[in-house]
């Protein structure tokens, strides 16, 4: 019998596109998707494995272990600061301000970034320029050099709180009713209490309840903390 011209072609066999590269630009890519979309506890390294489709063992050949990744993280957070390029002496107050506005605006931006950075010294490349930035304020001010220092570890923690303690108030759920009703009970609470034991606090109690949300108490904190600055100027 002759064979057949006609022979019957194998099936191609399944073309497997290449995987992307693991690196550490990628790890932290997705370390931030986590941390915004589900807050900073969602993110660990078994998770970001999960969503980069590898295994955990993997990643540890570019980010050495969380303590590192919360670095990367509040590196990338401080990309987004707005740095302007002089600092003015004679306005190095408001300046001064602004960079702490900025520095909120971009953890307000990030939630869970606030979390991240408490406890750690900023050493990547953009948070010490942020750094760098507020030094040049603060001795442009004429602060001595000590008071400096001590400034610009202050500075960053007043603000990483305040983003701190909104985010946790955001995890919670509460909407702007909710907050109203939690105030009016504090200031009831603060009412009752016997005024012959806490004199000053019912006398306050409207005053100690009101500002809760928005920007006015931070505002009240970056002013107090610059003008305590300002007090320490070399004359």
């Amino acid at each position: 019998m002759t064979p057949s011209p006609w022979q019957p072609i194998s099936p191609a066999k399944p073309v497997r596109t290449p995987k992307e590269p693991l690196t550490r630009e990628r790890i932290v890519d997705s370390a931030m998707r986590l941390m915004v979309d589900h807050g900073y506890d969602a993110v660990s390294m078994r998770k970001i494995a999960q969503d980069l489709g590898t295994g955990p063992a993997s990643l540890y050949a570019h980010v050495a272990n969380k303590k590192e990744l919360d670095q990367l993280l509040v590196d990338r957070a401080a990309e987004q600061m707005n740095i302007p390029g002089h600092a003015d002496p004679d306005r190095w107050q408001e300046q001064l301000k602004d960079a702490m506005r900025e520095m909120l605006r971009v953890m307000r931006a990030n939630p869970g970034v606030a979390r991240a950075a408490i406890g750690n010294v900023p050493l990547g490349e953009r948070a010490l320029l942020s750094t760098e930035w507020i030094l040049t304020l603060l001795k442009a001010g004429n602060l001595p050099d000590q008071a400096a220092a001590w400034a610009v570890d202050l500075i960053p923690l007043y603000v990483t709180a305040i983003a701190f303690e909104e985010s946790v108030q955001g995890a919670s759920g509460w909407s702007e009713a909710d907050v109203e009703r939690y105030v009016g009970e504090l200031r009831t609470f603060f009412n009752s209490l016997p005024a012959d034991r806490f004199p000053i606090t019912v006398a306050l109690a409207p005053a100690l309840t009101s500002g809760a949300t928005g920007d006015e108490r931070f505002e009240f904190g970056i002013a107090v903390i610059t003008a305590g600055l300002a007090s320490l100027a070399k004359k």
